[in-house]
């Protein structure tokens, strides 16, 4: 076999050409029947993927403006409501019902009694002199207040227990006194002022009224007798109670708290 021929290298360069061509046409025909039928240029995937983003973004913004948008009106309208309800605060309990009743804290009759109480304690106490007490004291803050009864005091003339009255003068007396002489009201402290043996002259009741008969005489008739405090009348009572009657008024003496200056008070009041 020899060399091939020009005319075979021919034939065969030609008939390479021919099968390539075709394929060379299809493709050609096929990307131009592709460019026919879309009206755009086809984007890339990069632009298709930007605008999927974009399009998950505002869709998610109208979905959170959407929901979100009750929460700002209730956090308006729970001011408004809580405003309408009136501009005051509404009032203290205490408040309400002094507004309520009309009255004033001062015409409470509880209320009435007065912070302080000025008392003039005198008579058988180390500081005789004027005191200042806490209200509702008794007369036993007040001789405390004055230093406390001295050995001489006539405590059984005294009612330890009452309440004072402000202004008042308490006496502290010792045995065999006479009652002092005041303007004011006096009390031996068994007594307040402007009951039966309170202040000066209280026995001029028992005159003026008869004798009391200390045999049949309540605790409160006993007490119109001078120097008879509520301690004293139920001593009397308790005496008799347990002696039997008494048989002359000199058997007061038999009683506690009352002394000789007492019962010659007692002599021209009292009858058995």
């Amino acid at each position: 076999m020899g060399a091939p021929s020009g005319l075979e290298e021919r034939s065969r360069a030609g008939r390479h050409r021919r099968t390539g061509e075709p394929l060379i046409r299809r493709r050609d025909h096929s990307a131009e029947r592709t460019r026919r039928r879309l009206p755009f240029p086809t984007p890339p995937l990069s632009a298709l993927i930007g605008i999927a983003v974009l399009v998950l973004i505002g869709a998610g913004v109208i979905h959170l403006s959407g929901t979100g948008s009750a929460i700002p009106q209730e956090e308006v309208v729970a001011p408004v409501a809580e405003a309408g309800a009136g501009s005051d605060p509404p009032p203290e309990p205490g408040e309400a019902e002094e507004v309520g009743s009309g009255e004033s804290p001062a015409a409470d009759p509880e209320q009435s009694e007065p912070a302080e109480l000025v008392v003039h304690v005198s008579g058988a106490v180390a500081s005789p002199g004027v005191v200042r007490l806490p209200g509702g004291s008794r007369v036993d803050d007040a001789l405390g207040a004055a230093g406390g009864p001295t050995d001489e005091a006539e405590l059984a003339a005294v009612n330890l227990a009452r309440p004072l009255v402000d202004g008042e003068q308490i006496h502290v007396p010792v045995p065999e006194e006479e009652p002092p002489a005041s303007s004011g009201p006096v009390t031996g402290g068994d007594t307040a002022p402007g009951a039966p043996g309170a202040g000066e002259g209280g026995g001029g009741d028992g005159a003026s009224s008869g004798a009391i008969d200390l045999n049949s005489a309540s605790a409160t008739e006993l007490e119109e007798l001078p120097g008879v405090g509520p301690a004293i009348a139920q001593r009397i009572i308790e005496h008799r109670e347990q002696n039997g009657p008494f048989e002359s008024v000199d058997q007061l003496e038999e009683v506690s708290g009352i002394g000789p200056a007492t019962l010659e008070k007692l002599r021209d009041e009292a009858t058995v």
